[in-house]
């Protein structure tokens, strides 16, 4: 492990929970669990499953499966154990064979979109390859290790080594970790685009099937302080969390046009780093949720909740989405940054028959905090004409010259608490000076760019524009004053109490999810009326969140979180000096 394996600008996750000072934002969110549930002690694990002649050590892409073999064959060698060794890759496909395989769906040329896999595990192996193994004699243990594991027909213990998504891209970037079935590491970009459509599809599968049958859960992301958990505990948590409240860990990226109003918000991010653009507050498919039990932290992925608990999470909505989380939150970090690209995203028929996804990508702007002159660049200027647009478009792209964006796009101005419907094929992107809370459903890689002010990425390379893939999409009836009447929200006062007031931020009619904001300057009772509730506190030092179970869970300003719907009902208690305001989304 002494070369580079990751490539991040913030330092790999610590084993042990640190306090966070009331109010202050913590990057690293800890569900509690009771004393000792989780250790960090090789040794006990090799202990507890020492007499088992037949083991499977499944897994994420990511992990370092050889370093991981080495830890537990030195414990095993210590109390006398002979281990005979089989790696699961030994018994893929052909890198050839996986790739014509894989090729469908990883959109040929296009440096960006492919669309989701509808394999499974098995696929990548040979026929019969785990029923074939000529294990020989003489040795006290068996073991099988890496993804797929548990497809071996086995009797005996299954242990999961998770890896954070964050993490698998912070490899991949260092060039430490391949895609699955693959032999050399890719470019970052090109390895992302594999992982986000046919290798996360595939492993969640997999891990769906065997996540019942898990023993003993590993968080693999530190190589030499694995952190790992009894199955039957985890299971437990899972439970747990799904009827309370918890908050997903946040994930942080620079980019061209980031800012530096988390940096001067959030101390315990890294003051060195170039910027930041974007915070993953609550992105299903690329969050981990952290347990933690005697200081010690363990993390897995935000699927393993669903997976498990589902229905308790999503209530009333669990028969349309299944496992899938349909609401998603992060920031957008302009602070002395740049212009987001102008942009759209695709209408549900498109992003279903090109790439696959279940939901449209449906975004709102909730300004959480603006300085300056700040605006936010959505709809067509009045009389804005198609084929004008694309034509301006092409020859900016081709000749290399600034656009006046402004004669065919609107900018508003931004005000602190101000709400933007983005509905698909609505032309937009925030403006410099924004903080910006993404209210949206979860896709969230479907931006079509088509125009970016002619700057480079952060690797000086230009990035990619989908100008055609917008034209396709965009809506030009929304210009003029039609923008300021179905775009720009009014808060409308729906219920009030002794000491709070409820506020409804009507979305648009294409949007399947609404907006709620409470002003609490004590308390209030909220019912979740079968449905799940995320909240962000965007006014306020702190609250506290107490649930009908009697968990007590204190949230700091700028933290998203999310209420079951199997929570039934939750206190929001004001624990800052003034008024606070939170923002709630649920599903309609």
């Amino acid at each position: 492990m002494e070369q580079q394996w990751r490539t991040a600008i913030q330092p790999v996750m610590p084993g042990y929970k640190s306090e966070i000072e009331k109010g202050g934002y913590d990057i690293y969110p800890a569900f509690h669990l009771e004393d000792a549930k989780i250790t960090d002690s090789i040794e006990l694990l090799v202990n507890q499953i020492k007499d088992c002649p037949y083991i499977r050590i499944d897994g994420y892409i990511g992990v370092f499966y050889g370093h991981l073999k080495e830890l537990l064959d030195s414990a095993f060698n210590q109390i006398g154990k002979d281990v005979a060794w089989f790696f699961t890759e030994e018994y893929m496909k052909s890198e050839n064979q996986i790739g014509e395989m894989v090729t469908p769906f990883i959109g040929g040329e296009d440096p960006v979109f492919g669309s989701q896999a509808t394999l499974e595990l098995e696929d990548f192996f040979d026929e019969d390859a785990f029923n074939t193994l000529k294990l020989g004699a003489g040795h006290d243990v068996y073991i099988m290790i890496g993804p797929g594991a548990a497809l071996a027909k086995w009797s005996g213990p299954i242990l999961y080594a998770d890896m954070p998504k964050n993490e698998i891209q912070f490899r991949s970037r260092a060039g430490a970790i391949t895609n699955l079935g693959v032999a050399e590491p890719a470019d970052s970009k090109t390895m992302y685009k594999r992982f986000y459509f046919v290798d996360w599809p595939v492993l969640n599968r997999h891990k769906r099937h065997i996540l019942p049958r898990i023993d003993y859960m590993i968080d693999a992301q530190r190589p030499d302080h694995l952190t790992w958990m009894d199955g039957t505990d985890l299971h437990h948590a899972l439970y747990l969390m799904s009827r309370n409240v918890f908050r997903a860990r946040p994930a942080f990226e620079p980019g061209a046009w980031g800012g530096t109003w988390m940096k001067d918000h959030i101390q315990s991010l890294n003051q060195h780093a170039v910027n930041f653009a974007w915070s993953f507050e609550m992105i299903a498919p690329e969050n981990g949720l952290i347990l933690e039990s005697s200081g010690l932290m363990l993390e897995v992925s935000f699927d393993s909740i669903m997976f498990q608990e589902g229905e308790a999470i999503l209530g009333e909505h669990f028969g349309t989405y299944g496992t899938e989380f349909p609401i998603r939150f992060d920031f957008l970090d302009t602070f002395d940054g740049g212009n987001l690209s102008i942009q759209c995203h695709p209408h549900y028929n498109y992003i279903k028959d090109h790439f696959g996804e279940n939901i449209s990508q449906q975004e709102s702007y909730y300004i959480l905090d603006r300085k300056d002159d700040a605006v936010v660049y959505l709809g067509f200027q009045d009389g804005a004409e198609s084929e004008d647009f694309q034509q301006t478009l092409k020859e900016s792209f081709q000749q290399k010259q600034e656009i006046n964006i402004s004669r065919y796009v609107q900018a508003h101005p931004s005000n602190k608490h101000d709400l933007f419907l983005i509905p698909p094929g609505t032309i937009h992107g925030s403006g410099k000076n924004n903080l910006v809370l993404e209210i949206s459903t979860t896709p969230y890689i479907f931006t079509f760019k088509m125009y970016d002010w002619l700057r480079v990425d952060l690797d000086g390379k230009p990035r990619p524009l989908n100008i055609q893939r917008g034209m396709d999409n965009l809506r030009f009836e929304r210009q003029g004053e039609r923008v300021k009447q179905e775009l720009l929200t009014s808060p409308e006062k729906i219920d009030e109490g002794r000491d709070w007031q409820l506020f409804h931020l009507p979305t648009h009619p294409a949007h399947l999810y609404d907006v709620h904001r409470y002003h609490i300057n004590s308390y209030v009772d909220i019912n979740t009326d079968g449905k799940f509730h995320v909240l962000n506190l965007v006014e306020g030092e702190s609250i506290i969140i107490e649930t009908q179970q009697g968990m007590q869970k204190r949230f700091n300003y700028a933290e998203t979180f999310v209420i079951p719907a199997a929570a039934e009902s939750y206190r929001i208690i004001n624990d800052s000096y003034k008024e606070i305001k939170i923002v709630t989304a649920f599903m309609k």
